[in-house]
């Protein structure tokens, strides 16, 4: 039998890694040329001239016309963290190279730091990833469904009105021929309102979604996507219905890896950001070797998103 070539690729090996980002000098000559390609600029002035100096073994700028300092890491998603930027990495390479989900109790004892850091460190991480895929569109053929992370509480609603459930659109663009290419994720209500919302933001046309007649899927009709409804009638036959072979597969791929990985989390406050790392893993899977190199580009171009936003579940901190 063949082997499935996205599984089976050449990733980006922890030898590798250390080579390339082994050192807090390598990592920081990276940051530094992702946040100015063309040599510092001061934030206040966008002066050019400076000087450098570290203090505690950070790396300071020192703006030489208005004499504004501002360290490395300021105005990017490593601001005010202790954690040097080679522990970053590592946690980044982690959570990019694993085939499934890295929990924040797994990052700990990896990356040698206690449990809220790594907690802390895994959903800045998150968050770059879900920022980088808020604006994701699809277009051509669509599969979509509709689907809940958690379950029912004991003693607690039964069924789809059980607090303890948060319900999202699992979206994918495929070929003609049902492969799937893209994916799209989303947390909200199963309404006409919120569908039109999610289609006016993540479809493109000419894209023609194909649904399972679920009433709301309608509600597509209205922003210029075809809609191309087949009754399933539900049960377990209807998830082995040949049009909606991407969607399904890719939401059991996703509810068996949350499972194996994480004992528990807070669906209410924080789902959108395990979905949008989802999402931005699926959405580059054809390259791992890449991956952890955009991933830290972007998060040396996110702006900050301290504690109380990270505990908020901000979903644009």
């Amino acid at each position: 039998m063949a082997q499935n070539t996205v599984q089976y690729q050449r990733g980006l090996s922890l030898s590798e890694f250390l080579d390339r980002y082994g050192s807090q000098e390598q990592c920081e000559g990276l940051v530094r040329a992702w946040r100015w390609p063309e040599g510092f600029v001061c934030p206040r002035c966008n002066g050019s001239w400076h000087s450098e100096f570290r203090r505690q073994q950070r790396l300071y700028f020192q703006c030489s016309g208005c004499r504004y300092q501002c360290s490395l890491v300021a105005g990017t998603v490593f601001e005010s963290s202790k954690v040097a930027l080679t522990r970053w990495f590592l946690a980044m390479h982690l959570m990019t190279q694993a085939k499934n989900n890295v929990s924040a109790l797994e990052l700990k004892r990896h990356l040698g730091v206690s449990y809220p850091t790594a907690w802390l460190l895994k959903h800045k991480i998150m968050q770059v990833m879900a920022l980088r895929e808020a604006d994701r569109q699809l277009t051509g053929r669509v599969e979509i469904d509709d689907s809940y992370l958690g379950g029912e509480v004991q003693g607690g609603k039964a069924g789809r009105g059980s607090p303890n459930k948060i319900p999202f659109v699992a979206a994918v663009q495929t070929t003609e021929s049902g492969q799937p290419v893209l994916m799209c994720l989303s947390q909200r209500p199963f309404t006409k309102a919120s569908v039109q919302a999610f289609a006016g933001r993540s479809l493109a046309a000419p894209a023609t979604l194909v649904s399972d007649g679920l009433g709301c899927w309608t509600a597509v009709q209205g922003t210029g996507i075809l809609h191309q409804p087949h009754v399933t009638g539900g049960g377990a036959a209807s998830a082995k219905h040949p049009s909606f072979l991407a969607v399904n597969t890719v939401l059991g791929n996703i509810k068996t890896s949350l499972a194996g990985t994480y004992h528990a989390f807070g669906f209410q406050k924080y789902a959108h950001r395990y979905l949008g790392q989802v999402q931005y893993l699926f959405n580059r899977r054809f390259n791992l070797r890449t991956i952890l190199e955009r991933l830290a580009r972007a998060a040396s171009q996110t702006a900050p998103c301290p504690m109380r936003l990270v505990r908020a579940a901000e979903s644009s901190c």
